[in-house]
């Protein structure tokens, strides 16, 4: 189970659109993610590499938790608002839940779930 702090800690870094450094400060080296039902991708080095390559299209970012998180023993519930603001000139607003296991200090799983249905837009304009 995280500390009260740490997860604070980790929040405001993804707020701060730190994404790639939350990354590589609170994942487990063989961390896994999944989106939705997609298969998971495992390896903290992979997660960091997908992140830059999503963040080199973005003009900007907004990240914001929306609280309350939930927390019960190693499982952590945050929902999030993102706004993506593309090179190409579009704009994406997702809200997502991201469903976590904590090892200790660090995120060892995260399944997030939202509508896709803003990104498969955004293809349409790229």
């Amino acid at each position: 189970m995280p500390a009260a702090e740490t997860l604070e800690r980790f929040i405001a870094l993804v707020e701060q659109n730190a994404h790639v450094e939350a990354i590589e400060a609170f994942y487990t080296a063989d961390a896994s993610m999944q989106e939705n039902q997609s298969a998971p991708r495992i390896g903290r080095d992979y997660h960091v590499a997908n992140e830059r390559r999503v963040l080199s299209g973005a003009k900007t970012l907004m990240s914001r938790c929306v609280r309350p998180v939930f927390v019960s023993v190693d499982k952590v519930v945050i929902r999030w608002i993102f706004r993506f603001e593309w090179l190409n000139g579009t704009v994406t607003h997702m809200e997502e839940l991201a469903y976590q296991r904590w090892e200790g200090e660090r995120i060892a799983e995260e399944t997030f779930f939202y509508d896709p249905a803003p990104l498969v837009l955004r293809k349409v304009h790229v």
